[in-house]
């Protein structure tokens, strides 16, 4: 028996922080985030939808879901020149990550030959890559990591007990083997959840063990709002307390330190005051940029104001993924461990 091994973090365990006094579990996460991070330094992410609508899953938040009745049209894939026009404007408006989302339940293998090319073209901008196209199959996994993918985003949403409220066309299970066929062709991990789907403290509290139980846990942990579309199965979802994000936020970064904690989605409507808190219980990173796939995202120039009254500046990435599969797991745990 190893008894200098870390206790895992339980359900029981994450929610006694998020049932802490709230200067408390600030404390905590603070003192946690300094140990890793400089705390006055947010890396900026930006998302272009490079595929919009037609999905065949039915996430009750989600407007592109083809089960949904929001007025919007289904695209087809976007061609490299005006995806690449896009990474460089974010690249020019600081962002370091460009991240590409296609409405796909799963890809086929000729679509994963098309952003393969997606990939490398950002890539020799000079920015970090990441995709979210559903779920993938090991070779496809490989096939983007061939390409140069940094990172692949799938989150989890919620708790298991949940999902099945929010989600009947994919299973929690089918989601944790895409985050493991990600793993073993080397990539790094984008995952996180929804908070504000009608979830209870005790649910956000089993995602996050969900999350910090993965081997290893996820280099870069998105916490987004639900933002409530009309034609939606949630567009009547009743109100979160801006604090249990704070909270939910808070409780991430202790739970994973070493992760890129990441406002996204609904962050337009947290207001400054809310966001403040949030980079204060940890928070190091958003996503940057007008739009968030069909969602609306709070406008450059406000972002950039409310870090020069924060005191916040900009900051890059290290690479992320190694090229060896292995490597990488190896490092990243002995990082987290430390």
């Amino acid at each position: 028996m190893n008894n200098n091994a870390p206790t895992p973090w339980t359900p029981e365990r994450i929610a006694a922080l998020l049932d802490l006094p709230l200067p408390e579990l600030m404390w905590q996460a603070q003192q946690i985030h300094r140990a890793h991070f400089d705390p006055t330094e947010v890396q900026l992410s930006s998302l272009l939808s490079i595929k919009t609508g037609g999905c065949a899953e039915d996430c009750a938040y989600c407007p592109q879901s083809a089960h949904h009745d929001v007025g919007l049209k289904a695209g087809k894939l976007m061609d490299l020149d005006g995806v690449l026009a896009h990474a460089r404007a974010a690249k020019d408006a600081g962002a370091s990550r460009f991240c590409m989302g296609a409405a796909w339940r799963e890809p086929k293998d000729r679509d994963i030959d098309a952003v393969a090319r997606l990939v490398e073209g950002v890539k020799a901008l000079g920015l970090e890559t990441c995709m979210t196209l559903g779920m993938l199959r090991p070779e496809q996994a490989q096939r983007l990591a061939d390409a140069g993918l940094d990172y692949y985003n799938h989150n989890l949403d919620t708790s298991p007990a949940f999902y099945g409220n929010i989600i009947t066309t994919r299973t929690y299970q089918d989601r944790l083997d895409t985050l493991r066929h990600v793993r073993s062709a080397g990539m790094a991990v984008c995952c996180g959840g929804i908070v504000g789907m009608g979830e209870t403290r005790a649910d956000r509290a089993a995602l996050l063990a969900e999350l910090a139980n993965l081997d290893p846990y996820p280099e870069s942990v998105p916490i987004n709002a639900l933002v409530r579309v009309a034609g939606t199965p949630l567009e009547h979802a009743p109100d979160l307390d801006p604090f249990e994000f704070v909270r939910t936020v808070a409780a991430a970064r202790i739970v994973m330190p070493r992760a890129w904690v990441r406002l996204s989605a609904g962050r337009k409507e947290l207001g400054d005051g809310i966001q403040a808190l949030c980079f204060l219980a940890g928070a190091n990173s958003i996503f940057y940029g007008d739009t968030l796939l069909v969602t609306g995202n709070a406008e450059v120039d406000a972002d950039r104001a409310l870090f020069a009254r924060l005191g916040l500046h900009a900051g890059d990435l290290p690479a992320a993924a190694s090229p060896s599969a292995p490597a990488s797991r190896r490092i990243l745990r002995a990082q987290q461990s430390a």
